[in-house]
């Protein structure tokens, strides 16, 4: 049976999960952004395009890198946690 405190302690383990797996992602938006709107800041220019493009190329390219690290992540919480409780255990 699934009480409050399991259901809590769950959830509160899965917004931990998404927080560490979304963070690689969201570094490299945030350094990429400063960058570039530094870089426009400095040259005057305001391409749209410009801030756009290499953003999502940073982020395309953490997310490949930590590729591995996110699906081991979610991989070790579903097995420890969530499959055991579906089984009943």
């Amino acid at each position: 049976m699934l009480n409050e405190t399991v259901f809590y302690d769950t959830l509160r383990q899965a917004l931990w999960v998404a927080t560490v797996t979304s963070v690689p992602i969201l570094s490299a938006a945030l350094v990429a952004g400063i960058g570039i709107g530094l870089f426009q800041a400095l040259t005057s220019i305001q391409e749209m395009t410009l801030t756009f493009v290499p953003k999502l190329m940073a982020i395309v390219a953490v997310f490949w890198i930590s590729m591995s690290f996110m699906t081991d992540t979610l991989i070790g919480f579903f097995q420890g946690r969530i499959l055991p409780m579906i089984a009943g255990g």
